[in-house]
């Protein structure tokens, strides 16, 4: 059966066919510089493949065509600004691009809008024509909504066009980005494999900065598409239809019916609300999935007609702002769990802006150690903008052995609600090993509890909302190095007995080496192999680390110890 392909989907495929050449005179590559540039494609890293084909592709560039070149992520890590234009656009500039891509080594992050509307304001967009060309193995890590971007560009721009290519993104993933193009009037083109990346990027590059010395004569007119499916969705009856240019994207699939009138195997896939297609005349059901909400129906495509089907989501909007205190910035670390009727339906982070079937609604919205639950009742084509205030503090630990000397061991803390239960036991809230550790709480009372080696304690301590409370934690201890002749049993010992006879031992371990850490005071190290034992009396100074070496004692005479 005949359908229609998405552009993305089917761009691999379409490699042989002829794109048409861009007329800009003008025109910047922004190629990817971040860290997962050294993925492999078939045994080529992905930076290697784009350097070989920038050297091919630019050997016989136009001398009358002003080229640029950009990257980002190639500096350093982390910083959604690391973009830097490595050659401004000038005549016979195809040496120094191949040099320069040759010297990028990729490591940061992936600033792809930033990055494009940098290379569209230092072609003068707004005041003549300027074409983008994008090249790029990842999505928008740095915030900004590329869609969004796009369109500003091109409502902004004089005669402004981007071109993506993506190295071997999925087909989710290649929606995502494929807007910076189809939004000015580009295209994108994706690639999976190594033979069709190298394809894609001799043929997109060489298309996209063919620069005419002359103009071309008028091409022959295109025939006109014909559609016969152009199908529309609403989140609610009579409500508005959905457009494109929000965080999400309508998907429409087809799929064949059975005998008895039920969905059948699977046909196509396409993206966007203003999707148009082709279908073979026949019976199928569609489905229409927007968000976490879908509908499905039966749509019959009748020759020489258009069937110009709506579908009702019966959904509504969730916009939920996760706040860890009144007037706080939207923490980007919270997590929310959105649950239909009680039932699991979604999880989301930071920022929340999802679509949900109209029922009952409950969002669980947990920053650090502190959860809140809200409750909507919603029908079709209700929003919800809310901020969601979680109620947290930060309590931060210090760790030294003495002032001065700080704990660089992954010492072991754990918080508990400072409330006793009728057993005597306490909630345990959270835990982590480190020297300095963070926790955000719920405001109230709390112990922390920290163990290193034979040294713990507990310190009460409390949380204030939307305040930083500073816990420094001094174990007025010090470190204990034994060194034993042939793999002792080794045990810290206290000197003295308790009221009950009983002698308490604090730590314990097998030579040759063996470390501790103890409370300042004073101890007894026992150690035992086989029938010989001995005891060294030693004592612990706050911040000092004292070093004992246990010599070979002899063996025990017959029926006795040697100690």
């Amino acid at each position: 059966m005949r359908i229609v392909r998405n552009i993305v989907l089917g761009a691999v495929a379409a490699l042989g066919m002829a794109l048409p050449a861009v007329a800009a005179e003008r025109a910047i590559i922004v190629l990817d510089g971040s860290g997962s540039m050294w993925a492999q494609i078939d045994g080529k890293a992905r930076i290697t493949i784009a350097r070989e084909t920038l050297h091919e592709v630019l050997a016989t560039l136009p001398d009358d065509l002003e080229l640029g070149f950009m990257t980002y992520g190639h500096r350093e890590k982390g910083n959604c600004d690391d973009i830097e234009m490595l050659v401004e656009p000038a005549l016979g500039t195809a040496d120094a691009i191949t040099a320069a891509a040759d010297a990028i080594n990729p490591k940061g992050m992936t600033p792809i809008s930033d990055a494009v509307r940098l290379a569209a304001e230092d072609l003068q967009f707004t005041e003549q024509k300027a074409t983008v060309i994008l090249i790029t193995d990842g999505l928008e890590t740095c915030e900004v909504d590329p869609c969004a971007l796009a369109s500003d560009l091109e409502s902004r721009g004089i005669d402004f066009t981007t071109h993506v290519l993506g190295f071997g993104l999925s087909d989710e993933e290649g929606q995502q980005v494929a807007c910076l193009a189809e939004n000015t009037g580009g295209r994108y083109l994706s690639a999976e494999d190594g033979d069709a990346l190298v394809s894609a990027l001799t043929t997109t590059v060489a298309q996209v900065v063919q620069a005419e010395p002359e103009p071309a004569p008028e091409p022959e007119p295109e025939p006109v598409a014909e559609f016969n499916f152009t199908p529309t969705a609403s989140l609610s009856e009579g409500g508005p239809d959905i457009e494109d240019g929000g965080p999400l994207n309508l998907t429409w699939q087809w799929y064949e019916v059975k005998a008895d009138g039920s969905k059948g195997e699977w046909i196509g896939t396409d993206y966007y609300a203003r999707f148009k297609g082709t279908l073979e005349p026949g019976d199928y059901i569609i489905s229409a999935e927007y968000g976490n909400a879908a509908v499905e129906q039966p749509v019959t495509i009748v020759a020489g007609e258009v069937a110009a089907t709506h579908f009702v989501l019966n959904a509504a909007m969730l916009k939920l702002h996760p706040l860890p205190s009144e007037g706080a910035e939207i923490d980007n670390d919270a997590s929310t769990e959105i649950k239909l009727n009680g039932e699991y339906l979604a999880y989301d982070y930071g920022d929340v802006d999802a679509v949900v079937p109209a029922g009952s609604i409950e969002a669980l919205v947990t920053i650090g150690e502190a959860t809140v639950s809200r409750t909507y009742e919603l029908k079709a084509g209700d929003t919800v903008d809310e901020d969601v205030v979680v109620g947290t503090g930060l309590v931060f630990f210090t760790t030294e052995y003495a002032p001065g000397s700080k704990v660089e061991d992954d010492i072991f803390m754990e918080i508990f609600d400072a409330k006793t239960a009728l057993d005597g036991t306490r909630e345990s809230i959270a835990y982590g090993y480190n020297g300095e550790q963070d926790f955000e709480l719920p405001p109230g009372d709390y112990i922390m509890a920290y163990e290193l080696d034979g040294t713990e304690g507990e310190i009460p301590f409390s949380v204030t909302t939307g305040e930083r409370t500073d816990v420094p934690v001094m174990l007025d201890a010090g470190v204990l190095a034994i060194t034993t002749p042939s793999d002792d049993y080794v045990e810290i010992r206290s000197p003295t007995k308790d009221i009950a006879g009983n002698v308490k031992s604090f730590d314990y371990g097998y030579g040759p080496e063996y470390q501790t850490t103890l409370k300042a005071g004073d101890y007894v190290v026992y150690s035992k192999k086989g029938d010989v034992e001995s005891e060294t009396p030693i004592t612990i100074k706050a911040g000092e680390r004292f070093e004992l070496t246990i010599e070979a004692a002899a063996a025990a005479p017959a029926g006795g110890k040697k100690k």
